[in-house]
């Protein structure tokens, strides 16, 4: 393979989804569904950053309890963006040519959010190959559901107090040092500890998490450059409050309270996504997640037209809103 050509995404599809695909897209919509585009990916991710410096100006110019309690869902909504866009670089979606998604999908996407593209890649596409059974790397996001009301509250809470958001640091800090086995789900796996020297933990960390240090450092610099230092606080805050929310509401949306079936069709969901939600959290059309499983090779921006082809052949039904999704979560199971 040369290295301009796409990223390979080896996921295996269950024959029963399959062979519903070859039965509803011709062999010309399926060229034109997978068509990937550089400019394209560069304008996703550049219209990203642009929004995260937008929200940076607006806390500048009218620095307020306001504006921060703006800024900060608008920084966490980017920084799940940022996640899905790492998300498309690992299906080698979001650009054509391979050296720039792996490129800008890791160091302009996953590093600047504690993440790594080739660590990400080799657990996502098992998620795929294993979507709603006991081996889904995925599972622990939302198995717990359908839950009472007062549990989903607390939950939020919990989230949003920054809670979850410290203990999500923890963990990646522990994973980088060796300690914990990598994932990005809420499963914690320690790793064999014999014949370790303390020096090896820092060690490890640097290794692991200098990609994350470095982009981090760069954002702050550039921050302090303009004269407000300060503001990298507010990207760190909203990386342990709205962020953590939006990942659950995303993670129950996808594929909570769905039958542990091979069939992607049956064990994921496509939400309806309104204007404002897909600001925070369903941003670059992750909402279109039934055929993103069905279809991993189309990149995110064609997700509504594979959509569109499926309801016109009656495949899939007018999707929930999250709002739907979310009382569906709180159900007592018997009527879920």
């Amino acid at each position: 393979m040369s290295a301009d050509a796409p990223t390979s995404t080896p996921t295996e599809l269950p024959s029963v989804t399959r062979r519903r695909l070859r039965a509803l897209l011709s062999a010309e919509e399926l060229a034109g569904l997978t068509a990937r585009s550089d400019a394209r990916g560069l304008l996703a991710v550049a219209a990203c950053w642009g929004l995260i410096a937008a929200s940076f100006a607006m806390v500048a110019r009218w620095p307020g309890v306001l504006t921060v309690l703006l800024a900060l869902p608008l920084l966490a909504g980017r920084q799940l963006a940022l996640a899905i866009l790492e998300h498309e670089a690992a299906h080698g979606t979001l650009f054509r040519t391979r050296r720039l998604n792996d490129f800008f999908g890791d160091w302009f996407c996953a590093r600047p959010v504690w993440q790594n593209l080739h660590k990400y890649r080799a657990h996502h596409l098992v998620h795929h190959t294993r979507t709603g059974s006991d081996e889904d790397p995925d599972i622990s996001l939302h198995a717990g559901y359908p839950t009472t009301p007062a549990s989903l509250r607390r939950k939020m809470l919990r989230d949003l107090s920054g809670y979850t958001g410290l203990k999500l640091m923890l963990g990646l800090l522990l994973m980088d040092a060796g300690v914990l086995k990598w994932t990005v789900a809420n499963d914690v796996k320690k790793l064999p500890q014999e014949g370790r020297r303390w020096w090896n933990y820092p060690e490890d960390f640097l290794r692991n998490a200098g990609g994350m240090l470095l982009t981090n450092a760069l954002l702050a610099g550039v921050l302090a450059a303009s004269g407000h230092a300060w503001l990298y606080l507010l990207w760190v805050l909203a990386y342990i409050t709205p962020f953590p929310l939006f990942v659950r509401i995303r993670s129950i949306a996808e594929h909570g309270m769905l039958p542990r079936v091979p069939d992607m069709f049956q064990n994921t969901r496509t939400t309806r996504a309104r204007a404002w939600q897909r600001l925070f959290f369903a941003p670059m059309n992750v909402n279109y997640h039934q055929e993103h499983h069905a279809m991993a090779s189309v990149p995110f921006y064609r997700l509504p037209k594979l959509h569109a082809l499926l309801r016109q052949r009656g495949e899939t039904a007018e999707p929930p809103g999250y709002g739907e999704v979310l009382r569906l979560a709180t159900r007592p199971r018997s009527a879920a």
